[in-house]
């Protein structure tokens, strides 16, 4: 059974899942689709076909835009935002100049980020507090800075990787030092010096 605060918005055509919780002065427009086990903080807007999956974790304050689906197991660190038009006019506005943003299983997103429509952040990806994001982020990747920089690698359990074990081509695979899970990075993405 989902719990929804007294002083909380969802509006009729929103979807809520089990177990959910839904605190002070959030708004979930109609259309929202939030899965099951979600935590979503104070003050968070759901704005209308936003897609949010199972055990999602957003925090105080997040703005989530129509366009916005995050899968499952997503963090979003308070205040961050997503955009979903790339060059706004408070005069102009249709749906032809949305740009949907995809935020794969298991990322986190860090503290005031923000998220620039139309780009991919990959699963376990991990964003950086204050970041600002403005290009498609690989599984896996630390980043953070303006605009967001790839500085390493991340385990599931968030740990930063240390060297590869084994390189092949363009392929390197880690073992992290924490929790001995074996992480394939299938590229070789370029890290920040």
């Amino acid at each position: 059974m989902s719990s929804v605060h007294p002083t909380a918005i969802v509006e009729d055509g929103a979807q809520i899942g089990e177990d959910t919780r839904i605190w002070h002065f959030v708004h979930v427009r109609s259309g929202a689709r939030i899965g099951k086990k979600c935590n979503i903080g104070k003050g968070v807007y759901v704005d209308t076909d936003v897609v949010i999956g199972d055990m999602c974790k957003i925090q105080n304050f997040v703005s989530l835009y129509k366009g916005v689906v995050l899968e499952d197991g997503v963090f979003v660190g308070p205040s961050a935002t997503f955009t979903n038009d790339p060059k706004p006019r408070a005069f102009l506005w249709d749906e032809t100049r949305r740009e949907d943003t995809l935020v794969k299983k298991g990322a986190s997103i860090g503290a005031n980020a923000t998220i620039m429509c139309g780009i991919t952040i990959g699963e376990y990806a991990m964003i950086g507090a204050g970041s600002v994001v403005t290009k498609n982020v690989p599984p896996h990747a630390l980043v953070y800075g303006n605009p967001a920089r790839i500085e390493g690698f991340v385990c599931p359990c968030g740990e930063k990787l240390e060297e590869p074990v084994v390189r092949k081509g363009g392929m390197r695979i880690y073992i992290c030092k924490k929790c001995g899970t074996k992480t394939t990075i299938e590229r070789d993405w370029e890290v920040s010096k």
